[in-house]
């Protein structure tokens, strides 16, 4: 079994409102991929993916799946259930680690979130709905496969992984009064995405949400070192960066972008080369902190070493001219 600390007074404050909350769920995974309980579930909720993701709501203390007509306030992510992953009971675990790196360690926004361990000693992933407020009401939220007008019917079952990154920014540029300050968080978490493994990052998993009467960009959610369990891309779109730009030479002999690169994006999406330097500049080596952070996580030794590998692979990577 797992053992798991009390949340601390932040997690409890960020995560469920300061509500005192177990870290034990009452069910148990195996006994929920059973049940019709479960396909109910899966069905309800409302964000994609491949992974199993149940909506769920805090009651008298305590974590369970909301029921039908009941509104939840937070997402459930078990380990995957395809077993072809060999290390997908880890992925819970990658994903909490990935987002507190991003959110303590460079500073960007993203959801609240946290994990919880099954009564089968499980761990799941928990990440509070940004979209839902305390009061209970729900606010506009739109990711950028709709934003960007990408949908099954016209671009195919793969839709969501059509098109670019520059493709996000004009849809920043357009939807977004404020633009330039969203413009840098959204650069920001483009090159912390490839430089910690992320090549999942696609058109469903950035957002816009109502602010007001304005849009901002949504923080970051579903942030997970994917090279960690499969083989991938550098990017999760299949245009990259962009189709309006010339590849640095190491980029083209190495298959891989550089610094230069993003440079180069940086500019194409209106970001003045100073603030792109000030933010590059932070990804030019691991910090210690990320090396604190991964020491003090969920996953396994072996994987500790695999993630810090991939992660200093990247760096090197990123750093050659």
């Amino acid at each position: 079994m797992i053992e798991m600390q009390a949340y601390s007074p932040h997690v409890l404050k960020t995560l469920f409102f300061g509500k005192q909350v177990s870290p034990y769920l009452d069910f148990s995974i195996k006994g929920l991929k059973k049940s019709d309980e479960a396909v109910s579930a899966v069905e309800r909720i409302s964000v994609s993916g491949v992974q199993e993701k149940f909506p769920a709501v805090i009651d008298g203390g305590k974590i369970r799946l909301s029921r039908e007509g009941e509104r939840s306030t937070h997402i459930l992510k078990p380990a995957p259930w395809d077993e072809t992953i060999a290390t997908r009971r880890h992925i819970p675990a990658n994903e909490h680690l990935t987002m507190q790196i991003a959110a303590q360690v460079y500073g960007i926004q993203t959801a609240a979130n946290g994990l919880c361990v099954s009564s089968d000693g499980q761990l799941v992933y928990i990440t509070r709905r940004f979209d839902i407020l305390e009061d209970g009401t729900k606010t506009e939220m739109e990711d950028f496969a709709s934003v960007c007008g990408r949908n099954e019917q016209t671009d195919g079952i793969h839709f969501k992984y059509s098109g670019t990154y520059e493709d996000i920014a004009r849809g920043l540029r357009q939807y977004v009064s404020g633009w330039m300050v969203d413009m840098e968080r959204f650069f920001d978490l483009v090159v912390f995405n490839y430089i910690y493994g992320n090549g999942d990052d696609h058109l469903k998993n950035f957002s816009l949400i109502r602010h007001g009467e304005d849009y901002r960009l949504a923080p970051a959610y579903d942030l997970l070192n994917t090279s960690l369990h499969v083989l991938g891309d550098d990017f999760g779109l299949d245009g990259g960066l962009s189709t309006n730009l010339t590849r640095s030479d190491e980029y083209d002999r190495t298959g891989h972008p550089c610094r230069v690169d993003f440079e180069q994006f940086a500019s194409l999406i209106g970001i003045v080369p100073v603030r792109a330097a000030r933010l590059l500049d932070r990804y030019m080596a691991v910090p210690e902190a990320t090396l604190s952070l991964l020491q003090d996580s969920f996953l396994p030794e072996k994987m500790r070493r695999s993630y810090l590998r991939i992660v200093k692979e990247r760096v090197a990577r990123f750093s050659r001219n």
